[in-house]
């Protein structure tokens, strides 16, 4: 059994692990899978064909705990417990829930203090007691004693009182002083980790298409001193198509992964594929997973020929690989009366939103179908890759943007660094 400290507003956990609000996805499954032998039974529960309008969670059916992400920017959101039974808990080092103390009322009132007082729910049947960020909600013993605990009885009076004995159903954590209305907090500093991540990723253009990426990144303050990592830095750095290797490096720093390309599967779609001439050497990946970008380079020239971005929707292949890239991408709109005008497409957008934009249909798509290996089948299925303004978006059955691949202008040495766009 879990033996958890619990921090009001801020984090559940122990001396090896702990579970933060604003804590990113990935971070809270890479805990789970090092403590994989203790933590077991771990399911992933989400809206496969709305991802959007329901929070991530990860169910910790061993232990009753829920974690809830932000839909949106997949930080850890909501811790709730929901069944008690299966976990100890303390709060400033002094048990108030175990196998030998049960967390009654009184239990929680010596153990947390005084408070406003207990707010009840007839439709759940559950009286609400509320601290700032720690919310526990108690079942009544019995329907009768419900109509005494009515909000109108009284004068609402009898809500004052929560009735003695009664036992914690559920408890939760969480940012602020609403449940109903909490957010996911910013991302805390210890949550960093010594890497960088994207708060947002512009797709620059010229005339003809995709130029390069501006990245506004953040990254947990460095420098001399004990203060130095008491705050959080915010920088914008910006890379193009023709950059070198060093010019990437110097920019957004190391990948966390190299990856060498092995074959080329959309080779087949080019003009002249039997035309092309294997290459001696194989064009690389910079893996860039908390910005969730990757970065190809020529095997020959060693400049960037290529950008993939990631959307992390749950149900696609490469889930809980890389983090969210928020991106913005303009498009052209090529309707009457619309020429020259530009839309944006966001991590959001779905992929018969964007059609609209167009005001055109676009050709036939790709099928593609990933799997680790020819005998593995991918329990997600074939997504979809259309061609457009030199971009590839893979499209999931749901509609949804999985990647974006921006391509470079097919002549050489297409920018240069000086020519820094707006």
């Amino acid at each position: 059994m879990l033996d958890l400290e619990v921090v009001p507003e801020r984090s559940l956990g122990n001396e090896q692990w702990e579970f933060t609000l604003g804590m990113p996805l990935a971070q809270a499954v890479a805990i789970l899978q090092k403590h994989c032998r203790i933590i077991k039974n771990v399911q992933v529960l989400y809206s496969e064909q709305s991802p959007l309008s329901h929070d991530l969670i990860l169910n910790l059916t061993q232990d009753g705990i829920k974690l809830l992400f932000d839909a949106f920017n997949q930080r850890l959101k909501v811790i709730e417990v929901y069944d008690l039974t299966k976990v100890k808990l303390k709060y400033c080092g002094v048990h108030f829930n175990s196998q030998a103390i049960a967390p009654t009322i009184e239990q929680i009132d010596q153990s947390f203090g005084a408070t406003h007082p207990g707010v009840y729910n007839s439709a759940e049947q559950l009286f609400h007691l509320n601290f700032r960020g720690l919310s526990f909600s108690f079942q009544l013993d019995s329907w009768t004693e419900a109509p005494k605990y009515e909000p109108n009885f009284a004068h609402g009076l009898a809500s004052l009182q929560i009735p003695h004995g009664a036992t914690v159903k559920r408890m939760y954590i969480y940012s602020g002083n609403s449940l109903q209305d909490t957010k996911a907090p910013v991302m805390p500093l210890s949550c960093f980790l010594g890497n960088v991540y994207a708060e947002s990723v512009d797709v620059l253009r010229d005339g003809t298409g995709p130029s390069g990426l501006r990245l506004r990144l953040l990254a947990a303050g460095c420098g001399p001193g004990l203060l130095a990592d008491a705050k959080m830095r915010v920088f914008e750095r910006s890379v193009y198509f023709g950059d070198s290797c060093q010019d990437v490096l110097s920019m957004l720093g190391s990948p966390h992964k190299v990856f060498y390309k092995s074959e080329d599967k959309m080779k087949i779609h080019s003009p002249s594929p039997h035309k092309q001439v294997p290459s001696k050497c194989n064009d690389y990946f910079f893996n860039y997973f908390t910005l969730g970008v990757d970065i190809l380079f020529d095997a020959n020239t060693h400049k960037v020929k290529k950008f993939v971005l990631h959307t992390n929707y749950p149900g696609h292949y490469n889930f809980n690989i890389y983090h969210r890239c928020e991106f913005k991408i303009p498009l052209t709109i090529k309707k009457e009366n619309a020429d020259g005008q530009t839309e944006t497409c966001t991590t959001y957008s779905k992929w018969d939103n964007i059609q609209e934009f167009l005001g055109h249909p676009v050709e036939k798509p790709v099928v593609l179908h990933r799997s680790s290996s020819p005998n593995n089948t991918n329990p997600f299925g074939s997504t979809f890759c259309f061609g457009l303004q030199r971009m590839i978006f893979e499209v999931m059955q749901n509609n949804h943007i999985a990647s974006v691949t921006l391509y470079g202008p097919p002549r050489p040495g297409a920018h240069l660094r000086t020519a820094e766009l707006p």
